[in-house]
């Protein structure tokens, strides 16, 4: 079969396609074969070495989907013929996190761009029946990410007013499921010609950041006494705008870095607003199954900005790191 494998360095250019055994499957484990893939700027941080020098190469990617080809003794969750999407920390069924993090697709282990990969039973989920393989191949990290900050730990409400930023992928699902929810959102962006789309995707108030630096003051003035959830995926170069966004007693999930790793934070913010400050890691095979069911039910489809085919994987790293994107990047497999 062919797999992509990255280096130990080299970004981007250390990306190469090689050919691997297609995998067997042991006891309690399934091949997939994987139709479409979805990148995320974890991607990108990995493939840079920002989270760590590894010592060897690895099969990127966290986000597939595809089809069960073979199957092991013993299982029982699914059969061939089913389509599948792996969970993206193999480990976490449910729960807290715990000390799940060693399983993480495409980080710890091998991930998924590749033809076949061989999982156990217990880290693949069915997707909804309405979604094509490269919809169902976005939902693992970003759809389950968002979902996580705002149903599980957030509680969202009809009512809610929901601050999300940007265009990608978690800050997309986050606008889609708060409005499945009920709820009112507030989304930033320098781009008008984006900020009109979000307004199409449900959107009632935008903002562009480029053009009002201090946002977070006016997501405050565009609600009655602040939001009352913050999805935050800059990091330290937004946090200040989200904490003047937020209202008193309100919650910020910090998801995402795309600002960087440094910076100061003033934790004094947080004990005058009485805020929630958590971070969030994705989220477990639990979370995922009752959001398919909520995307089932609503019959949502993810976002997908453009697809490129297999042999063009470098050219979709390089496509989302220009952030020329809106919504999901895949890659056909």
């Amino acid at each position: 079969m062919k797999a992509y494998e990255i280096g130990a360095s080299g970004g981007i250019d250390a990306l190469k396609l090689v050919e691997r055994a297609t995998p067997t499957p042991g006891h309690g484990q399934v091949v997939v074969r994987i139709r479409a893939t979805s990148l995320n700027y974890r991607d990108l941080i990995i493939a840079k070495g920002g989270l760590g020098k590894r010592e060897k190469s690895l099969v990127p990617l966290s986000d597939g989907a595809g089809e069960v080809t073979a199957v092991g003794p013993g299982v029982t969750r699914v059969r061939i013929g089913d389509r599948v999407a792996p969970i993206f920390t193999q480990s976490w069924l449910g729960g807290d996190v715990g000390r799940n993090h060693p399983t993480a697709l495409g980080g710890e282990i091998d991930g998924v761009l590749a033809e076949y990969v061989v999982l156990d039973q217990d880290g693949l989920v069915h997707f909804p029946g309405h979604l094509s393989f490269e919809e169902a191949a976005a939902l693992p990290c970003a759809a389950v990410t968002a979902w996580n900050a705002l149903v599980t730990v957030g509680q969202l409400r009809a009512g809610d007013t929901v601050l999300v930023m940007g265009t990608g992928g978690v800050s997309i699902f986050a606008l889609q499921f708060a409005r499945m929810t009920g709820a009112r959102v507030i989304a930033t962006s320098s781009s008008d010609a984006k900020l009109a789309r979000l307004r199409e995707l449900g959107a009632a108030e935008v903002i562009n950041y480029k053009t009002t630096p201090e946002w977070g003051k006016r997501a405050f003035e565009l609600t009655a006494h602040g939001v009352d959830h913050v999805v935050e995926v800059g990091g330290a170069g937004t946090l200040a705008n989200s904490f003047e966004a937020v209202r008193a007693g309100g919650r910020i999930s910090l998801i995402g870095l795309l600002t960087g790793f440094g910076g100061e934070f003033n934790p004094l913010v947080v004990l005058f607003k009485s805020v929630c400050f958590q971070g969030i890691r994705v989220g477990s095979r639990e979370m995922f199954e009752a959001m398919n069911r909520a995307i089932d039910s609503a019959q949502m489809r993810p976002v997908i900005d453009r697809t490129f085919d297999f042999a063009q994987a470098p050219d979709a790293y390089r496509y989302l790191e220009s952030g020329a994107h809106f919504g999901k990047v895949c890659i056909r497999v």
